[in-house]
């Protein structure tokens, strides 16, 4: 199980390869982010990126996911107080596969609650193609 104490600043974790499909990127986008350049691909080809692609919010739930899968499920996080930084750096697009990387910035001890640890990260999402899709800082909590 990941604890605080299992992290450490300059710390790189992997997130695996996750395949996108056109059918999750329209199930996501019709649930949540209903744009027709996410929903419908007709409409797409004629909006500016020419094509289908993923909701930037679907972007940041399949990082969440691999986050998950890699640590976060086996660990002792108890809360996440938020994410201080969200940058969508290029399309992900049906037939991408998509991983990357969640590299640990700081750690230290709560101030107010001396059982919990402070983590900020970077997760960082790429394309097959070695183009950077995604950017986030986050913050988390997980017990000592």
């Amino acid at each position: 199980m990941w604890r605080f104490n299992n992290f450490e600043a300059g710390q790189t974790i992997a997130l695996e390869d996750y395949p996108v499909t056109a059918e999750e990127i329209i199930e996501f986008a019709t649930r949540y982010d209903p744009q027709p350049m996410h929903t419908d691909p007709v409409a797409a080809a004629h909006s500016p990126m020419g094509e289908l692609i993923a909701s930037g919010w679907h972007t940041c739930a399949i990082a969440m996911r691999l986050m998950c899968d890699a640590f976060i499920t086996d660990s002792s996080s108890v809360a996440a107080p938020g994410v201080e930084q969200i940058q969508w750096l290029a399309p992900v697009r049906p037939g991408d596969i998509v991983s990357g990387h969640c590299m640990i910035e700081e750690t230290r001890l709560s101030r107010s609650k001396p059982d919990r640890g402070v983590i900020t990260a970077h997760v960082c999402l790429q394309r097959q193609d070695g183009v950077e899709v995604l950017h986030m800082k986050t913050t988390a909590l997980y017990l000592v």
